[in-house]
């Protein structure tokens, strides 16, 4: 889930690596000037060339070793700040659903993808979703130069439409009072039977509900996992069925209810987000971890 805290976190990033370029910009010229400056006079006294070379050699290991210690002192600020957000209660949503749903966890840490299993009569059930999901949108790159230098002035204030948008300032501070931002979680749910194949259905949990895109039936249950690239290339030879939305509504009613029955339901669509959210600030945390202890070895 891209959270408030996790947009807070990147922005200041953001503005870092500019000021950290232009720096880098600045020094690199400088360096450049001072080399080329160096050069001549080394052209002036060759007798000076390996002098000059052992001192710039010795200059630029000291540089390394300075790098090495500010980023380890980034990354041990990294490492605080999250620690502090990690002390934040968990949201209702998760503790009443691990405590009450009829689905067992299964988070290893250090793997994006998290899996629920359960059974219902005869029937074993298995939603599977991925951290990975947030990263599509964390990762969509913004640069704010371009988009105020490309704002016309004369259409400030009006969407792609041409009708005004003076409330958006006051809805995303409603949002961003409420910690929440819209995100849409992918999920893949499986309903086997014995010796009776599996329904496999792509869904997302969007604004607290569950909404089906593609459902598909495969007589072997092994496919509609597709754990493997043998597997994944043979559940691809199967009819997958028509799209979910080009199906008669009262099926499509009736489909929904099926799930719900099986717990995919809103109760699941309110979890997800919230748990995908807290398993990405942890998985972050130990990365920041093990990148540090590498750092300082």
């Amino acid at each position: 889930m891209i959270s408030l805290r996790a947009f807070a976190r990147s922005a200041p990033r953001a503005l870092t690596r500019v000021s950290s370029s232009t720096l880098a910009r600045s020094q690199s010229a400088f360096r450049t000037s001072s080399l080329l400056s160096s050069k001549t006079t080394t052209a002036l006294r060759p007798q000076q060339a390996s002098a000059f070379s052992t001192s710039l050699f010795k200059r630029q290991a000291a540089e390394a070793g300075e790098v090495d210690e500010e980023l380890s002192a980034k990354l041990a600020s990294e490492i605080e700040f999250e620690e502090e957000v990690k002390g934040e209660p968990l949201p209702p949503s998760i503790k009443d659903f691990i405590d009450n749903s009829p689905f067992e966890l299964q988070d290893i840490s250090g793997k994006e993808e998290v899996v629920l299993t359960r059974n219902y009569g005869n029937e074993k059930i298995t939603v599977s979703f991925s951290i990975a999901d947030l990263h599509s949108y964390d990762n969509e790159p913004f640069d704010e130069d371009n988009a105020l230098a490309d704002e016309d002035p004369a259409e400030e204030g009006k969407n792609q439409n041409g009708r005004q948008t003076e409330n958006f300032d006051e809805e995303f501070d409603e949002e961003a009072a409420q910690g929440e931002a819209p995100v849409r979680c992918g999920l893949n749910i499986v309903i086997e039977k014995p010796n009776k194949g599996a329904l496999s259905i792509e869904a997302v949990a969007e604004d607290g509900a569950i909404v089906v895109e593609n459902m598909y039936y495969y007589k072997d249950a092994k496919l509609a996992h597709a754990a493997d690239p043998e597997a994944s290339h043979a559940a691809q030879s199967f009819y997958p069925g028509p799209p979910f939305g080009t199906l008669d509504e009262d099926l499509q009613i009736l489909m929904e209810r099926y799930l719900e029955d099986r717990g995919i339901d809103q109760t699941l669509a309110q979890f997800i987000p919230d748990y995908m959210d807290v398993k990405e600030e942890k998985e972050y945390l130990s990365w920041l971890s093990n990148v540090k202890g590498f750092i300082d070895a």
